[in-house]
């Protein structure tokens, strides 16, 4: 007799009233990823630094029927990490998933980049990560809670960049660090943790790329040249991957790095 999932294998993509906590909520990702999981009817904790749009994001997910409440917060420090987890408790009563969508980048060359600078995008992209997943995921371990992780790499965790990224590169490969790790050491109490990897994609921090000016244009011309199905990534190109590791369909899945860049990684 076959299984109620071989049955009806679309409901292990069913998010149900899940409480995902997700930081870098004012994000491409972010964005994104809230608005997806509240039209199907998840229960969301957004985080972000910017008031303005952080409440245009909610509004986002209360249009598309989602429940949410909002923190004025980053991760930089472990209080603001228990104080975004303490928001979700105090409205919701539980966590079911952790999204880290949080980040930042600066370019620069080496031998130009202050030190300042590249431990600024260490700390966004790295420290933020693991001040979540060590408030979040202590938390569940205490209460024998088997949640998810996500976090956000990039196809520049594993491949080097022209165009002075020696900040950003080394964050997304020690976020690949951290997924793998945190998947092995947490297996044992039922936690999964897993990243998504996109390639260039439309955000705030990318907009330049699309602009016709010189500088602009040759690096996507750069870019594309380097993607097989030729076009760079779009926000929405990242929902199934993020539905798809956050639902029951991905219970068999930790420790992955998920690769969503048109082939840019297989070339």
């Amino acid at each position: 007799m076959s299984s109620p999932e071989a049955r009806q294998p679309l409901a292990l993509f069913d998010i149900g009233n899940a409480v995902t906590v997700i930081t870098g909520a004012s994000g491409a990702f972010g964005r994104i990823c809230a608005i997806s999981l509240g039209s199907m009817g998840g229960r969301l904790v957004l985080a972000s630094g910017s008031a303005a749009e952080l409440e245009a994001v909610a509004g986002e997910v209360r249009d598309a029927g989602g429940e949410v409440e909002c923190i004025l917060r980053r991760p930089d420090a472990l209080a603001d990490a228990q104080a975004i987890l303490q928001a979700a408790l105090q409205r919701f009563g539980r966590v079911d998933n952790l999204v880290v969508a949080s980040g930042h980048n600066k370019a620069g060359f080496i031998q130009d980049q202050d030190y300042e600078t590249w431990q600024g995008v260490m700390d966004a992209n790295v420290r933020g990560a693991w001040l979540m997943a060590k408030a979040v995921g202590s938390y569940w371990i205490e209460n024998s809670i088997k949640g998810k992780v996500v976090l956000v790499s990039s196809t520049r965790g594993r491949h080097g960049n022209f165009s002075g990224y020696t900040a950003y590169c080394t964050s997304k490969g020690a976020t690949d660090g951290l997924t793998r790790v945190l998947a092995t050491e947490w297996a044992r109490h039922g936690i999964r943790v897993n990243a998504i990897a996109p390639t260039t994609f439309r955000s705030k921090l990318t907009a330049w790329m699309w602009q016709d000016d010189a500088n602009g244009k040759a690096t996507r011309e750069r870019t594309l040249s380097r993607i097989p199905l030729g076009r760079l990534g779009e926000p929405e190109d990242l929902i199934g991957m993020a539905v798809y590791l956050l639902s029951r369909a991905s219970d068999f899945c930790t420790g992955q790095v998920m690769y969503v860049d048109g082939g840019f990684t297989a070339g």
